[in-house]
């Protein structure tokens, strides 16, 4: 069976809004995805990360194990880890280990999350100060199970963050709040220097990659964000190589810049393990190249694009606050 054929028919299979699993899942109808197998070899040599590891990364793994953290880094297997580890920057995963959903492409544990940690802002806020970072990167799992979708909590940390480290640059990767605009002017009350939203992949392909989350919804949420604090950058990305075509991703930047984003990500899917989506193609390094100046061209102010960047990858630079 060919990518294509077992990424129909997961689509078929899932449905949007899903009920929250009770035991821990990867990603929902594995099965179908697991009809293709995870290819060992002809991975492009642009794909392969030199490991690093030096005192600052050690220092960062320790700390966060010792605060009972967590960082997307590890829990989404990003592969600039070691480099950015090494930098000393790092991405906090707040609201717990488990995320109410089962996008097809992440690698972050599903499952029914556990009461949110009240001290957990605190502690984040503290780990920051003694990593000593001049910007920083908190995410989120998706809490459907909250009222407000974990809002209130994000807020929390990036006032904890602004009181303990008053001069560090934050931005903020959220849910969607499923669309809750309250729950958004929650967040952007904090006052986050930017705000970050993955669109992830084009419409077509959407309810097969995020099957609870909604094209028209997290554009909805960009759009919102710069009516509501347009002095507040908004940020969003997409992953490639998962089936899109090219006139689909022209598309979706055009739509990402009709709701005001200023700042675009675009990397390679990286398939986590063989219950994840099938990678439909690798693309070269001279793609992502020309989506760059295509998106600049389309009036983004920044733009972050190869095959290993993820969301959170030199943040500061598209922020303005940091050099490449």
């Amino acid at each position: 069976m060919s990518d294509a054929e077992v990424r129909d028919l997961a689509v078929s299979a899932s449905a949007p809004g899903e009920a929250i699993p009770a035991r821990r899942e990867r990603v929902a109808r594995p099965a179908v995805n697991r009809q293709v197998p995870v290819a060992r070899e002809g991975r492009p040599p642009w794909l392969k990360v030199k490991l690093t590891q030096n005192d600052e990364a050690s220092r960062i793994a320790a700390l966060v194990a010792d605060q009972g953290l967590h960082t997307v880094c590890s829990a989404a297997s990003c592969p600039n880890k070691s480099e950015c580890w090494s930098r000393g920057t790092a991405t906090f995963m707040i609201g717990g280990g488990d995320c109410t959903r089962r996008c097809g492409f992440c690698d972050v544990a599903t499952g029914r999350p556990s009461a949110l940690d009240p001290f957990e802002p605190g502690r984040v806020a503290a780990a920051v100060a003694e990593l000593g970072l001049a910007f920083a990167v908190i995410t989120c799992v998706a809490r459907d199970d909250l009222s407000d979708g974990g809002a209130g909590h994000m807020a929390t940390t990036v006032r904890a963050l602004r009181r303990r480290c008053p001069e560090t640059g934050i931005e903020v990767l959220i849910a969607d709040y499923g669309g809750d605009e309250h729950a958004l002017q929650t967040v952007l009350d904090a006052g986050p220097d930017v705000l970050n939203h993955n669109l992830e992949t084009v419409e077509r392909l959407q309810r097969v990659v995020r099957p609870a989350a909604s094209y028209a919804r997290s554009l909805g949420v960009l759009r919102s964000a710069g009516s509501l604090r347009p002095d507040i950058p908004t940020k969003s990305g997409l992953i490639l190589g998962m089936g899109e075509r090219e006139g689909e991703i022209a598309q979706t930047l055009r739509d990402l810049r009709e709701a005001g984003v200023t700042l675009l990500t675009l990397g390679q899917y990286l398939r986590p393990s063989p219950d994840h989506l099938p990678v439909d193609r690798w693309v070269a390094p001279e793609e992502f190249e020309a989506w760059a100046e295509q998106g600049r061209a389309l009036g983004f102010t920044d733009v972050a694009a190869g095959p290993l960047v993820r969301s959170s990858y030199h943040a500061e630079r598209l922020a303005g606050r940091g050099a490449d």
